[in-house]
């Protein structure tokens, strides 16, 4: 029988971070370098734990490469062909400690991803994204990535309760998206009725992650939005972010702000502030 779930749930519009006394005399002093070790691929990654969404608008080589000069990782969408990522594997090696290749959960998805990091093997990531992550379909394909590439870091979802984030984490994946709903352009939520308060969603599966030794990532609302704040909450309570919206795709456009209002959530400001990732 369905069932009303009447607890507080709260999205990132719902709350603030509540500020405390700091020793640190500007903000350029801040160090958003992280590093870490995944549970099942053993490897180890040390950048800045923001992610280009692997939008098909977004999750581009020209992003990578500006996103690898400062430590960031895009999650490359999954419509390159072969020769594509041979080209960027040629013209731009430094880029590929921080991309990942993307996949559905197809035969033909696992078959192009294969010959993908058989060619390009100094990729040592993967991104398995559908549209349901509660499938026992995807919970088989994510068995069958992980037997297939035992060394290679796999993120896996979107999902949004703890109890997906465990059974993911078990069945080989090393990063679990959380999220339903609440992307620039992700209409899930209006259509379908399906989702999930996203503060609460990351606290939960936060929880669940950490106990396997497991890592997530928050997917972040549209900076046009209400929640344009919403990076700073998640950057606090999750592994990563994942950006999706308009403000990483304009860079590809040429697109520069005016002036810096030196209110950029992404780096500390001014000395190391990305400038055409501002969205104001």
């Amino acid at each position: 029988m369905p069932r009303i779930d009447a607890d507080l749930k709260l999205d990132f519009k719902d709350v603030l971070l509540r500020p405390k006394r700091s020793s640190l005399k500007s903000r350029a002093e801040v160090d958003l370098q992280q590093t870490f070790t995944f549970r099942n691929s053993k490897q180890t990654y040390s950048g800045i734990p923001i992610i280009v969404a692997n939008m098909d608008t977004v999750g581009t080589f020209e992003m990578a490469v500006v996103m690898s000069q400062h430590s960031m990782f895009t999650a490359v969408h999954k419509h390159y062909s072969l020769d594509d990522w041979k080209r960027f594997a040629t013209t731009h090696p430094e880029c590929l400690q921080h991309v990942a290749v993307s996949s559905g959960s197809g035969q033909n998805d696992l078959e192009k991803m294969s010959r993908i990091l058989e060619a390009v093997p100094q990729v040592k990531f993967i991104c398995l994204d559908v549209a349901n992550g509660y499938s026992e379909h995807f919970v088989e394909f994510v068995k069958l990535v992980r037997a297939k590439f035992p060394e290679h870091t796999i993120m896996a979802g979107n999902v949004v309760t703890g109890e997906m984030v465990e059974e993911l984490i078990l069945s080989g994946a090393d990063i679990i998206k959380v999220g339903v709903g609440p992307g620039s352009v992700c209409t899930t939520r209006t259509k379908t009725g399906v989702g999930y308060p996203q503060l609460s969603a990351v606290i939960e599966c936060a929880d669940s992650a950490h106990g396997l030794k497991g890592h997530i990532i928050s997917e972040r609302p549209p900076p046009a939005s209400r929640e344009s704040s919403a990076v700073a909450p998640a950057a606090a309570l999750s592994d990563g972010i994942s950006q999706s919206s308009a403000s990483a795709s304009r860079t590809e456009l040429g697109w520069k702000p005016t002036r810096c209002l030196g209110t950029c959530c992404f780096t500390p400001f001014p000395s190391s502030c990305l400038m055409s990732y501002c969205h104001y």
